[in-house]
């Protein structure tokens, strides 16, 4: 069934509206609500509530097969729908980037990232004719690395046929067939505190002995393989008199496979100081891996021909290299397809925002896809 278009924008100033920064409990809890009664609304029924910010819908178990003989029939493999409501926006964004609709561009803080997407699934889903075998789960807190809610993901996907998600598309609508693998550290140094101007040969400085561990730190990358290893924020020192005791920096990784993941791990861990009577600590490690395109390509194929079926124009692919809940599913060996959500741009950036007339051919291709795959018969152990 279709969605009014004024009655989805309405639904999606809704969220945005409700303002949801991750590290913010109560916001996040806040927005929950307001999700689960918008998902109730278009689906007939309240969602279990999984903690104070997840969400989960679960239609009736698998579905049969109806046109097969009842002797042949066979239950069919369940279809997850995976999202987010948390955002990367504090409160009080709204005052500055307020949602609003002008020429064809919708905006608000987290538009595009993702409650925009939320509507879309909410509303393919709804006007599904038969939602047996489909899970909708909602989380609060993927922005800051899924901490309350892999371990809720991971048990939802196992079995699956498939995992859908619904974060905004690559450029020009393209659907994201490929994720990098994540991982997290902080490289600590330890040295000995002194008087800067007295007796700084007394100290052993913190800030030096970091400043060799970045560019160690630096060089474990790989451009040819597409592994990045970058260090980011930084800190040390407690006054500018003081040679410093302790200080540290974060490290982002990304790589396109397990193994690079793994070697990257080592080497971190296997740094070691540069300076006399300094200490290093390494903390931290792998916190998704890669969503590799052969996670993606039945489903992004399904997809094509869908689009054409419908009479829309095919989505490309892209390979990006930020992280999702999607690279959990793929993890764990089920298919998943990514940027299903809004058309559009601009994630944690002052120009996010969701191309309006893309709205409805979003919602139109994720109910085919779904009805396809409930219909299909899927080996969810590939």
């Amino acid at each position: 069934m279709p969605f009014p278009l004024p009655q989805m924008l309405a639904d999606i100033g809704t969220l945005i509206e409700c303002e949801s920064p991750s590290a913010d409990p109560v916001a996040v809890a806040r927005s929950a609500d307001v999700v689960a009664g918008l998902g109730t609304r278009l689906l007939g029924v309240a969602p279990e509530r999984l903690g104070p910010t997840h969400l989960r819908w679960q239609f009736g178990g698998p579905s049969r097969v109806l046109s097969q003989p009842a002797a042949e029939n066979r239950m069919q493999p369940r279809i997850l729908v995976l999202g987010h409501h948390d955002t990367v926006w504090p409160l009080g964004s709204l005052a500055a980037r307020p949602y609003e609709v002008e020429g064809g561009v919708l905006r608000g803080p987290g538009c595009f990232d993702m409650k925009a997407g939320l509507v879309i699934a909410l509303c393919a889903v709804a006007g599904l004719p038969d939602r047996a075998g489909v899970t909708v789960l909602i989380t609060g807190d993927e922005e800051i690395g899924s901490p309350t809610s892999r371990e809720l993901i991971e048990s939802t996907a196992r079995g699956c046929a498939a995992a859908l998600v619904f974060e905004g598309a690559a450029d020009g609508g393209a659907l994201k067939t490929e994720r990098k693998g994540t991982s997290n550290y902080v490289v600590r140094a330890a040295g000995r505190a002194a008087h800067a101007g007295l007796e700084p040969e007394r100290g052993v400085n913190a800030s030096i002995e970091l400043a060799h561990q970045l560019l160690a730190v630096s060089a474990l990358g790989d451009p040819v393989l597409g592994t990045t290893v970058t260090p980011t924020v930084l800190s040390a020192g407690t006054s500018t008199n003081t040679v410093p005791a302790a200080g540290q920096f974060a490290v982002d990784v990304r790589a396109r496979e397990v193994a690079e993941q793994h070697r990257v791990d080592r080497e971190l861990r296997a740094l070691h100081p540069a300076l006399p009577g300094s200490r290093l600590a390494v903390s931290g490690g792998p916190n998704r891996p890669p969503l590799n395109a052969g996670a993606s390509a039945d489903l992004y194929a399904r997809t094509i021909r869908l689009a054409a079926e419908l009479g829309l124009d095919p989505p490309g692919c892209a390979a990006v290299g930020g992280g999702s809940d999607g690279n959990f599913t793929a993890g764990l060996g089920v298919p998943t397809l990514d940027g299903l959500g809004a058309v559009g741009g601009g994630a944690h950036a002052d120009d996010e925002h969701v191309l309006v007339a893309q709205l409805p051919a979003r919602v139109a291709l994720v109910a085919a896809l779904v009805e396809n795959l409930l219909g299909s018969d899927i080996d969810p152990h590939g």
